[in-house]
């Protein structure tokens, strides 16, 4: 959708690169690039005022990630995600924050704990202020306290690539009322788990988590609120595709 990004403020330490690959990935996961829609390599630069050396970069990293697909010919175009697509990420979502979780609560630290604690404070602040963007900000942050308690650096690795997947479903679910503060809950009972040393019941209630938030996707799945978040009904169940919309 031509000048639907806006330019990029250079005023950070990160690399062009980074901050393009930052850019195009939230405006996927916003839905300001739409499921289906080709990347032009010479739009993009011009609207985010960078040399397309950056967005060929960051088009790349986007394809590894899951965001983008490459078509031969065509081109490069923001991927679609079926409900296989999404069956699949949680089931491996599910058995990896289960171990995190059942790892975190054999090596937490007070400090780790404090922190934790500290997270579900600011957590709870966003509900009721109601500020979606922050929690999910947030709520990314919950989870990425629990992997570095963990102290798995391999297991690390795999969570926070799936997460950049997971990001595309968070502003979704969690945009739900109900959910946020049932997410809350789960997440408080985490926590006293992992403090109680109980790695066992740690790695269940994480388990449970994860079935929890595809539970309430599906449901928003359901009742017909995917197309805007890339989620095609194509397939429907363990079976479907993945689907780049039409190019």
């Amino acid at each position: 959708m031509p000048g639907s990004l806006l330019p990029l403020k250079l005023d950070n330490y990160k690399p062009l690169r980074e901050l393009v690959f930052e850019a195009l990935r939230e405006a996927i996961i916003n839905g300001t690039l739409k499921p289906g829609e080709r990347l032009m390599e010479a739009q993009l630069a011009d609207e985010l005022g960078v040399s397309r050396t950056p967005v060929r970069e960051a088009i790349r990293k986007l394809e590894h990630d899951g965001f983008v697909v490459m078509i031969p010919r065509k081109g490069a175009y923001v991927a679609d995600i079926s409900l296989k697509d999404v069956a699949e990420i949680f089931d491996v979502r599910r058995a990896l924050e289960a171990l995190a979780a059942q790892l975190a609560a054999e090596r937490a630290t007070e400090e780790d704990l404090e922190r934790a604690e500290r997270v579900l404070v600011e957590y709870g602040e966003c509900i009721d202020r109601q500020d979606i963007q922050r929690l999910i900000e947030v709520d990314t942050r919950f989870h990425e306290v629990i992997y570095q308690m963990a102290g798995n650096a391999r297991l690390q690795q795999m969570l926070n690539l799936l997460r950049e997947q997971v990001q595309r479903f968070r502003t979704m679910t969690l945009s739900h009322g109900p959910r946020m503060r049932q997410a809350l809950e789960e997440h408080r009972r985490i926590v006293e788990a992992i403090a109680s040393r109980d790695g066992e019941r740690a790695a269940r209630l994480a388990q449970e988590h994860i079935e929890s938030a595809e539970n309430a996707l599906m449901e928003l799945i359901a009742q017909g609120q995917s197309v805007q978040h890339g989620v095609s009904h194509a397939g429907a169940g363990r079976h479907g595709e993945r689907r780049v919309g039409s190019p």
